[in-house]
């Protein structure tokens, strides 16, 4: 009876292979819908270590909505917001699931923290829960400094480096310290300023309204208010020694994006660019003194582009202000390496694959 059914045999295990195998290649495929503050982000990640942060980016998509300002204006979704939102969502759910075949646990819907000022927040949430039968998470601004340091960082160098992240409102980061007994202590850090609240507070400065848009004058006012950031810079460092210690420095945010971006003339494929001070010093100086190079570039190169429309020249020097003035600072310099934090984007994602993973510690 077998011999004579052996083909059909051999035949169905062949078949029950091939889909355990295809099924067992998809645990590594993992998807991420944020809904942000100015657009709902789509990710396709497919991890092969997550402990040393060995993924490729398979997906990513973009759909600009102004949740931020809808929000800020009226201090609730408009109709439109939530109507649109679930439209995109679906779609973008539905596409991910039949190309990558993505297992049901391995997808996170999830909104920015901003979202949690929203009045009518529980109309988005019951909206997804309908058309998805997900529950949408909101992102809690509390938690977002360790969110960056597991999806930032690789869970190899937790013990070995710190990160900042420049953004518009604050610099903030942290960094993993393991205690006597093997547990690990999360220490945050942070920056009063930002992009934008720097560029604000020399704004202020000029006290001449004659004066408000004269370039020169701004850079005067920047150059003499560096001497407060330094000292704040200084005090986040005193306040934590054990950063003289970390031998990696991971960067990211707006700032350090907008540099690499203008001053690397590549397109770099790794997950992280290596920096060094001597460029950030040069980008500095084109920066504020031949800024016509960066505008005349951005006519050939969409990355550089996308940047100038994000700033103009005067947050362009504050955000560089910043960032020079956290390296400068740091001991020993020279002997650490610095890394910019390329896919930003994907962060919250891989901090949600890190949190799930029995290979890495994310208890802190």
């Amino acid at each position: 009876m077998l011999k004579n059914n052996k083909p059909q045999v051999l035949l169905i295990i062949l078949f029950s292979l091939f889909f355990s195998l295809n099924s067992f290649s998809q645990k590594n495929i993992w998807g991420g819908i944020e809904i942000g503050r100015r657009a709902i982000k789509v990710s396709v990640l497919d991890v092969s270590n997550i402990r040393k942060a060995d993924y490729k980016i398979l997906y990513f998509s973009t759909d600009r909505i102004a949740f931020a300002d809808h929000i800020g204006a009226t201090g609730e979704l408009s109709q439109e917001d939530l109507t649109r939102t679930g439209i995109t969502v679906v779609a973008q759910l539905n596409k991910i699931k039949e190309e990558f075949k993505i297992p049901e646990e391995n997808i996170f819907i999830v909104a920015a923290p901003v979202f949690a000022s929203a009045r009518n927040i529980d109309a988005l949430k019951k909206k997804i829960s309908v058309l998805t039968a997900k529950e949408l998470e909101i992102l809690n601004v509390n938690e977002e400094a360790k969110t960056l340091i597991k999806g930032a960082m690789p869970p190899v160098d937790y013990n070995n480096a710190f990160l900042l992240d420049i953004g518009a409102q604050n610099t903030k980061g942290g960094y993993i310290d393991e205690l006597e007994d093997g547990k690990l202590e999360f220490v945050p850090l942070e920056l009063d300023f930002g992009t934008m609240t720097l560029t604000d507070a020399v704004q202020k400065k000029v006290v001449n309204p004659n004066q408000a848009n004269d370039m020169s004058v701004y850079q005067e006012k920047s150059f003499d208010f560096n001497t407060v950031l330094r000292k704040k810079v200084k005090e986040m460092l005193d306040a934590n020694p054990l950063l003289a210690k970390k031998e990696k420095i991971y960067l990211s945010g707006g700032a350090v994006w907008a540099f690499a971006t203008l001053y690397y003339d590549q397109n770099v494929k790794n997950h992280y660019v290596a920096l060094t001070m001597e460029d950030v010093i040069d980008y500095d100086a084109v920066l504020k003194n031949n800024f016509s190079k960066f505008t005349t570039y951005a006519k050939t190169n969409t990355e550089a582009a996308r940047v100038l429309s994000t700033y103009d020249q005067k947050y362009l020097i504050s955000a560089n202000n910043i960032l020079l003035s956290c390296l400068e600072s740091i001991p020993n310099l020279a002997s650490k390496k610095i890394l910019f934090v390329k896919e930003g984007q994907v962060t919250w994602l891989i901090s949600y694959i890190a949190d799930r993973s029995k290979k890495v510690n994310t208890n802190f």
